[in-house]
């Protein structure tokens, strides 16, 4: 399964949007099936903060650990919140 990430804005700012976006995407994370790979894409994010991502990704880091991949991007944005995520919560992010 791919997450267009574009789909909940351009603008990925603020902790409470976060958990917005990650409580409204629950239901469709009940369908994933045991061996399924989540893909996260970033195209069309504009601005993209650590506590939005915090929200977001790291639950989805824990649930699904190497079965969660980020499609690369150029996008500096979302580039260094990734390094300040992977600092403080201590995941590793699969970037293909």
């Amino acid at each position: 399964m791919i997450i267009e990430l574009k789909k909940f804005g351009t603008t990925l700012i603020s902790r409470q949007m976060g958990k917005e976006a990650f409580a409204a995407f629950q239901p469709t994370l009940q369908g994933i099936n045991s061996e399924e790979i989540l893909e996260i894409n970033f195209e069309g994010v504009l601005t993209f903060s650590p506590s939005w991502g915090d929200e977001f990704l790291t639950p989805l880091a824990q649930k699904f650990g190497s079965r969660l991949i980020l499609i690369a991007t150029d996008n500096l944005s979302v580039k260094a919140t990734l390094e300040t995520l992977e600092k403080i919560s201590g995941a590793k992010f699969i970037i293909k």
